[in-house]
């Protein structure tokens, strides 16, 4: 072909006009590549330098003005800094859209489409939340157990309940489409509890005009409000008087839980003051015993714990002081057959305890001091999480070691002088599957059922929601997504219903033990055939081993190439979420490493552990972190450089200190609104703060605390002329979320920071609270997983 092209073309050269000769004949210059654009400016918000001095220390900061919340200069320059942030993340994230689109739609495949959440059994009714077609809210609705079964799909199990045919015996309750409409398009319900008489609803839906949450009473067969009790800034609430009145806990200007009051429901007399608590460091709250014979009232600050006593059957009498202690405690009291139980991690004999443990006394013991006697000895093989009863068992959630477990006692316990050992009455341990994180109780309101629900909780499973059955021993998944056929199960009737995994081989459905075959994992949707778990113990700078759980794709895993993606919170005690996140498996098969850092600070290994990673000690948490950072480079789960952090509120805070303390090791963050200048917020909150806040951080007023917090304090030691990783802050215009602290950090690192285009830092703000629309959600996932992918390849 070559040869061909060159005889033709001299054939026929005497043909072509000179110019076209000469054109021909001169070497061809490729155009030039068109210059690419300049990367985006960031945003330079005005300064205002303000100085502050308290106790030896004095500093200076130029962004203080973004917090003066009444200043209307104030808040008219931050409108538009806000405005220009959110063009900029706009800007450098317009290359990303398509990645960003399919990402979005990944992610909404997996949602759940629950026609209904697992109808809760209580007494005659079932109750349960259903989404109507093109409706945004769900709708409150029950119908009578009795009725129910022959409305269940039998030709097609998975079907679950025929609304259609089931409508004439399904009762609306509250539809929150029409409650977003009373409350400004918006409808969050914190509160809500059904009287035991089955006749009315309390609930407080927050109403975004006050910031507070607004108590309404329906009544269940009319579907009307009841005209009393109508209150705001309502924190808790109980039914007394079988349904006939009604406690509930209001707040101060503060948002402090100080006085409860008594309704009597259908009188049209004002409600009864009950407890006007008048110290400004002291919280009530309030809660029914799950048999309903009485109402317990809780008040504690940081120096005391009290715990009273309200006979439900008479709310006016009075109330009983049943427990106290010394310094603020967990106490949480049930009644069972004349016995009160105490569920405490109060110090004993003078002495902290690690652990919670659990008490008992009679109702009607003497009127000398109240002996509270030890029901299980210590066991630090078997340490007690939690506990719930009904009438028939005390279940209790165990963990042994780093596993969690699941038992059951047979109620009444005997009677015995000197505690035992759990072991010693052989409890029932329930099944469970593997790789547990945690597992939290059910509802559970009908105090006379032994069917007891809970939800387990995996990295490597969606979250299943089990009926145990604690008499026979029978166990039911009544709701869990199965990813592998991208369905969700749900039981909507009884037991019997087929395609639901069931504890009892002899019951279940033959074709469908044949679809997710017999083997444990699979009865559980388990993930672990596609994604391997893995368990470490990282030591820390001080030598202490610190729980690191790691999660990647089996088919993905390349050694010492992967990028990671390392979550932490280290706060208030609280377990490190790691439950299976649909979002998370977008980057799992894309190859990346999914790790939970349990770091100091946080929940599951015992109060000691918790309190070694708070106040002065908050440091702990932060070296925990960076340590388990550095184990998964140097141990190469995750490629150097690779390495990107998560944090949600304080954890937030615990992945921008670590960046603060080692900024080469991060590639990027996403900082989900994060707590970032706690120096400010503890010396001058503008949102209410409670005692748990500065039990948790330090008292400023403490100077050893505030030079404790100056330290760990992010927004307070940002490193000068030093490049920083990538990081996407996301925030809330809504004031509840403190948005002028991200704004603050994102200012002062870009200030101080070596400026590089390709680590940049973004504020992604929204105007909703977005963990109530699960669109959103994805939305907002697939932007963070954008950028991390966008970084990465950078």
């Amino acid at each position: 072909m070559r040869h061909l092209l060159t005889t033709t073309f001299h054939r026929h050269n005497h043909r072509l006009p000179s110019i076209l000769h000469h054109t021909v004949i001169r070497h061809y210059r490729p155009p030039k590549p068109p210059t690419p654009p300049a990367p985006p400016k960031h945003p330079k918000p005005p300064q205002k330098p303000q100085s502050f001095t308290f106790h030896d220390a004095t500093w200076e900061d130029p962004y203080s003005w973004m917090s003066h919340l009444n200043d209307k200069v104030a808040m008219r320059h931050m409108d538009i800094y806000m405005e220009q942030e959110e063009k900029y993340t706009e800007a450098v994230m317009s290359d990303t859209e398509k990645l960003q689109s399919k990402l979005q739609s990944e992610m909404a495949s997996r949602l759940h489409f629950d026609l209904s959440t697992s109808p809760i059994r209580w007494g005659p009714w079932l109750y349960y939340k259903r989404v109507e077609a093109g409706k945004q809210y769900p709708v409150l609705c029950r119908r009578l157990a009795s009725l129910n079964e022959q409305f269940i799909s039998n030709k097609d199990p998975s079907g679950g309940f025929d609304f259609v045919s089931g409508r004439k015996i399904e009762q609306k309750l509250v539809d929150y489409n029409l409650e977003a409409e009373r409350f400004g398009g918006y409808a969050y319900e914190e509160l809500s509890e059904v009287s035991p008489d089955h006749k009315f609803l309390a609930y407080t839906m927050y109403d975004k005009d006050n910031d507070s949450f607004r108590l309404s009473v329906r009544n269940l067969n009319s579907g009307a409000l009841c005209s009393k009790p109508q209150a705001d800034r309502v924190s808790n609430l109980a039914w007394a008087k079988d349904g006939q009145a009604l406690l509930y806990v209001v707040t101060d200007q503060h948002k402090r839980p100080c006085r409860i009051y008594c309704s009597m429901i259908g009188s049209t007399e004002e409600d009864v003051l009950l407890l006007d608590e008048p110290a400004e460091n002291v919280y009530v709250n309030i809660r029914h015993t799950k048999d309903f014979r009485f109402v317990t009232v809780n008040t504690f600050s940081t120096t005391f714990s009290k715990v009273f006593l309200i006979n439900a059957a008479d709310p006016l009498s009075g109330i009983t002081l049943v427990w106290e202690c010394e310094a603020q405690a967990h106490c949480i009291v049930e009644h069972h057959q004349g016995y009160l139980y105490l569920f405490t991690d109060a110090a004993r004999g003078g002495q902290l305890v690690d652990h919670h443990y659990l008490l008992r006394c009679p109702v009607n013991a003497s009127s000398g001091p109240r002996i509270w006697e030890r029901v299980f000895d210590d066991d630090q093989d078997m340490v007690i999480e939690d506990v719930d009863f009904c009438n028939t068992h005390l279940t209790l959630i165990i963990r042994e070691n780093c596993s969690f477990r699941l038992c059951s006692v047979p109620l009444p316990m005997p009677v015995r002088k000197d505690a035992v050992r759990l072991k010693e009455l052989n409890p029932t341990f329930l099944p469970l599957p593997n790789h547990v994180s945690q597992i939290w109780p059910g509802p559970n309101y009908d105090f006379y059922s032994s069917t007891m629900r809970f939800t387990i909780s995996s990295p490597v499973m969606p979250d299943a929601v089990v009926d145990y059955e604690l008499s026979s021993g029978n166990w039911n998944i009544v709701q869990q997504q199965n990813l592998l056929y991208e369905r969700t199960r749900i039981l909507y009737g009884t037991t019997s219903s087929g395609g639901i995994a069931n504890g009892s081989s002899n019951n279940l459905n033959s074709d469908f033990l044949n679809e997710i075959k017999s083997e444990d994992d699979n009865l559980w949707n388990c993930l672990s055939e596609f994604y391997a778990c893995e368990q470490y113990d990282v030591s820390s700078y001080d030598g202490v081993m610190v729980p690191l759980t790691i999660l990647y794709s089996r088919k993905n895993k390349n050694k010492n190439q992967n990028p990671g993606l390392l979550h932490g919170h280290g706060a208030y005690g609280e377990l490190l979420d790691k439950r299976w996140r649909n979002d998370l498996k977008s980057l799992l098969d894309r190859g990346w490493v999914i790790a939970y850092a349990d770091v100091r600070g946080g929940g599951g290994h015992g109060k000691a552990w918790h309190h070694n990673g708070r106040q002065q000690k908050k440091l702990n948490s932060i070296k925990d972190f960076v340590s388990c950072a550095k184990f998964l480079v140097e141990n190469e789960f995750v490629q150097e450089n690779k390495l990107a952090g998560w944090g949600y509120s304080a954890g937030g805070l615990l992945v921008a200190a670590a960046i603060n303390s080692c900024p080469d090791l991060f590639r990027a963050a996403i900082l989900k609104v994060p707590f970032l200048d706690a120096t400010s917020t503890l010396l001058h909150p503008i949102l209410p703060l409670t005692a748990a806040d500065y039990e948790e951080f330090g008292y400023p007023g403490d100077i050893d605390d505030f030079h404790a917090i100056m330290k760990y304090c992010p927004y307070a030691n940002i490193q000068k002329d030093v490049l920083y990783p990538a990081v996407l802050i996301t925030s809330s215009f809504n004031t509840r979320f403190g948005v002028w602290e991200a704004a603050k950090w994102a200012a002062r690192v870009r200030e101080h920071a070596i400026y590089d285009p390709k680590h940049p830092v973004l504020l992604n703000l929204t105007t909703d609270i977005v963990e109530e629309n699960r669109y959103l959600q994805c939305k907002e996932s697939a932007l963070e997983t954008a950028f991390l992918i966008k970084m990465m390849e950078s």
